[in-house]
């Protein structure tokens, strides 16, 4: 058996594999776990062949899809999520402790062993159906990326959005992938009725930095793109500064607002850098390795915002932070939304409009 122990990054891994576009650095186990897996050279140096690591996918047969929430914080109270883990690796992604849930690693694991729902769009329709069920604007992607490589084969999402626009039911997305393009034919349909909105996520305009964080999501310059796209066919877009990373990002506040805008984006939203759990220590990890000589900058920063800890729970706090550099941050994007014309009202999307198509053997029942 192995004992929990504290180990290097490196010492989570097998020597064996050779870890390239990954955001991670190491792949602890998560919190729930008991034991912990370590690798130590034996003294016997042998010449091996490293092999990649690669993606695996698995499914999962959901029992519900629609998950409900109470936060004050979140402009939404359910959302959809068809896929857990995202292969983007982003190592800030705060969705990362969810896969500890699942006995799972949230460092390398959360990017590399993925979990499908194939019966999404079937369990999406089954719950429109239920008479109980009350229409508001349904939220997909605010876990992992809808939009992730893989979806271009499960086409789940797709699936989903068609079910949503059968039923004529509002959604907002929220994703860095531009599979989303694919999908312009149900989107351009749905916005013209006013019922979806997307937010595309471009964190810095930095290629090589974007590269580090976000490894394998598409470049800042074709996110951009997405955004002209979506636009272009109707569809209501805002880009998401987000996350803000002091003394690496922050700076890209100003100009992120206004390439958005070019590109056009009608509306704008931010976020600060949120450590909850094990992201912590894995973005400290990546932090060390990436830029050593910012991470008291950068975490400093961060413990600035949060009492002096690297995070604070608290509704209210957790997106924005608190204190002088928090509030700077604030200010400087609203002043720069204002200017560039991103602080308009957004209209609401429309639940009027919602109604549960016929199955077969509906019309019979009007019989019964």
């Amino acid at each position: 058996m192995f004992h929990k122990l504290h180990m290097s990054e490196s010492e989570s891994i097998s020597p064996g594999l050779r870890v390239a576009a990954r955001g991670a650095c190491s792949n602890l186990a998560g919190r729930y776990e008991a034991t912990e897996t370590r690798y130590e050279p034996d003294g016997w140096a042998q010449e091996t062949t490293e092999q990649p690591l690669r993606t695996h996918v698995s499914d999962e047969v959901a029992r519900r899809i629609i998950t409900y929430n109470r936060s004050p914080d979140l402009p939404f109270d359910r959302s959809i999520n068809p896929y857990r883990g995202c292969e983007h690796g982003c190592i800030y992604c705060f969705a990362r402790p969810s896969h500890a849930w699942l006995g799972l690693s949230p460092g390398l694991d959360f990017e590399t062993r993925l979990i499908a729902r194939p019966n999404a769009a079937a369990l999406l329709d089954a719950e429109l159906r239920n008479p109980r069920y009350a229409p508001r604007p349904i939220a997909i992607g605010t876990n992992t990326d809808p939009y992730q490589p893989i979806e271009q084969k499960r086409e789940i999402t797709r699936a989903c959005l068609e079910v949503l626009r059968r039923f004529r039911h509002p959604v907002a997305i929220v994703t860095k992938g531009t599979l989303i393009e694919r999908d312009l034919d149900i989107l351009s349909d749905m916005a013209a009725q006013g019922l979806v909105r997307v937010g595309v996520s471009v964190t810095s305009l930095d290629a090589d930095l974007a590269r580090k964080l976000e490894p394998r999501a598409p470049s800042p310059k074709r996110r951009l793109a997405t955004i002209q796209a979506l636009s272009g066919a109707g569809v209501p877009v805002r880009i998401m500064t987000s996350p803000v990373i002091p003394g690496l990002t922050d700076h890209e506040i100003e100009t992120l607002l206004a390439a958005g805008r070019d590109a056009g984006a009608d509306a704008a939203s931010w976020i600060m850098l949120r450590l909850p759990l094990e992201v912590a220590p894995l973005f400290q990890d990546w932090l060390t390795a990436h830029y050593p000589d910012r991470v008291n900058r950068v975490m400093n920063r961060v413990r600035e915002m949060h009492g002096g800890k690297v995070y604070e729970a608290d509704w209210g706090r957790r997106m924005r932070g608190s204190g002088v550099y928090a509030r700077l941050i604030a200010r400087r994007f609203e002043a720069a939304a204002t200017r560039l014309g991103l602080n308009g009202l957004q209209p609401g999307l429309r639940t009027d409009l919602f109604d549960r198509p016929f199955e077969r053997g509906d019309q019979m029942s009007l019989f019964g």
